[in-house]
C-alpha cells in the first residue's frame, strides 16, 4: 500500500486500526513525537502549544483527536475551502504565518482526499509546498478517496500523496472490504512507531524468543487485543487483485457521473456543485417550491424537503440516502456510491422514487 502511494520499497512503517479517525490519532500523536519525543514521557506541560490545521470540510476526527492527546480542540485552526469544498493553500500559509507570530508551534497539517460530503480532493502538491516551507508534517486523510489509487484512470487525484509524511486509507470505504479496516501509512523511517508507542512490557514482548521480532508488532499501537484487521484485506486482494479492485472502483466512479447527468438534465433537481467524486450532492425541488423566487421563504421550505423524503424512504423501506446542510446551503441529498453491482436501474429508481415521495411537498 505504501508503494502504490508512490513511496519508495523497504521505507516507512504502518499499522491497520479500528477505523480512519483511529488512525488520523495516530498520524497526529507521531507527528508530535516526531517534532518534541520528550513528550512521551513528560507530558504536554513540557512543551511549547502546539497548533494544527486541516480544512472546514475536513473529518471531525481531526479535532477529536487533538482533544484526545491534550492538544484541544482551539489548537486546530480550519482553513478556509473553496467553492467546490478543496482547501485554499494560500489561506494554510497565512494561517500558519499568523500562528507562529502568536508564539506557537505548528506541527501537523491534515489534508483531505475526498472529503466526507462533497468529495473533494485538496490539492496535496500545493500543500506539501506550504508543509516543506515550514518543516510541518503534512498527512493525507484518504480513508475515503484512498482507494482511487487502485485505478490507473483515476489514481490523479491524489496526486501529491506521495509527498505526505502520513497517509489514512480505508479499504472497508471504496474498496468494499468488511469493516473495520483501515491503515495508516507512514514515509518516515521505520521504527517511528515503535518509538513512539511502545511500554516495553516483557511479560508480552519478550526480547527472546525463537522467531523474528520484526512480526512482533503490538508494541507499535495503542491496542493491546485487537483483530487481525489486515486479514480479509488479504484475502480479497488476493481473490480479486489490483485489477479487479480497479474495476470496481472505476464501475462506481462510472455510476456516479451517470447519477450525475441524469440530475443536471432533470427537470425538479439542482446540483449543489459539480461532481468529482462519487458523492452526489442535489435538491429536490417540489413543483410548489420551482417557480418562486429564491429568497428567504423559499430557502425556509427547502429546509424541510429532504427530511421529509427521508423519513418517507425509511418507512416505505425503499432507499436510503443522507442529506445534510453544509454552510449556507439548507438540506441538500448526498448520494455516495460504494457498491459495484449498483446499477443503471437502481439509479433510475432513486430518482424517480424521490419524486414520488417529495412532490406533493
Amino acid at each position: 500500500m505504501r508503494e502504490m502511494i508512490g513511496w519508495p520499497g523497504g521505507c516507512g512503517d504502518g499499522i491497520f486500526s479500528p477505523g480512519g479517525a483511529i488512525s488520523n490519532l495516530y498520524a497526529m500523536l507521531i507527528a508530535r513525537f516526531k517534532m518534541f519525543p520528550e513528550v512521551k514521557e513528560k507530558g504536554m506541560s513540557a512543551i511549547p502549544r502546539l497548533v494544527a490545521f486541516t480544512s472546514e470540510q475536513s473529518h471531525f476526527s481531526v479535532k477529536k483527536g487533538a482533544a484526545a492527546l491534550g492538544i484541544g480542540t482551539d489548537s486546530v485552526i480550519l482553513i478556509r475551502c473553496d467553492e467546490r469544498g478543496k482547501m485554499i493553500p494560500s489561506d494554510l500559509e497565512r494561517r500558519i504565518v499568523e500562528a507562529k507570530q502568536k508564539g506557537y508551534v505548528p506541527f501537523f497539517v491534515s489534508a483531505t482526499a475526498g472529503t466526507t460530503v462533497y468529495g473533494a480532493f485538496d490539492p496535496l502538491v500545493a500543500i506539501s509546498d506550504v508543509c516543506r516551507k515550514f518543516n510541518i508534517w503534512m498527512h493525507v486523510d484518504a480513508a475515503w478517496g484512498g482507494g482511487l489509487l487502485m485505478s490507473r484512470k483515476h489514481r490523479w487525484k491524489l496526486n501529491g500523496a506521495d509527498r505526505a509524511n502520513s497517509v489514512t486509507w480505508n479499504p472497508h470505504k471504496m474498496m468494499g472490504v468488511p469493516l473495520q479496516c483501515s491503515a495508516l501509512l507512514v514515509r518516515e523511517e521505520q521504527g517511528i512507531m515503535q518509538n513512539c508507542n511502545q511500554m516495553h512490557a516483557s511479560y508480552l514482548f519478550q526480547q527472546d524468543k525463537h522467531y523474528d521480532l520484526s512480526y512482533d508488532t503490538g508494541d507499535k499501537a495503542l491496542q493491546c487485543g485487537r483483530h487481525v484487521d489486515i486479514f480479509k484485506l488479504w484475502l480479497m486482494w488476493r481473490a480479486k487483485g489490483t485489477t479487479g479492485f480497479e474495476v470496481q472502483i472505476d464501475k462506481c466512479l462510472e455510476l456516479a457521473e451517470y447519477l450525475y447527468n441524469k440530475i443536471k438534465n432533470r427537470e425538479g433537481y439542482e446540483l449543489v456543485i459539480e461532481g468529482k467524486h462519487t458523492n452526489v450532492c442535489f435538491w429536490y425541488i417540489p413543483p410548489s417550491l420551482r417557480h418562486m423566487e429564491d429568497n428567504e421563504e423559499r430557502m425556509a421550505r427547502l429546509v424541510k424537503v429532504a427530511p421529509v423524503i427521508k423519513a418517507r424512504m425509511m418507512e416505505y423501506g425503499t432507499t436510503m440516502v443522507s442529506y445534510q446542510p453544509l454552510g449556507d446551503k439548507v438540506n441538500f441529498f448526498r448520494m455516495v456510491i460504494s457498491n459495484p453491482a449498483a446499477t443503471h436501474q437502481d439509479i433510475d429508481f432513486l430518482i424517480d422514487e424521490i419524486e414520488r415521495l417529495g412532490q406533493d411537498l
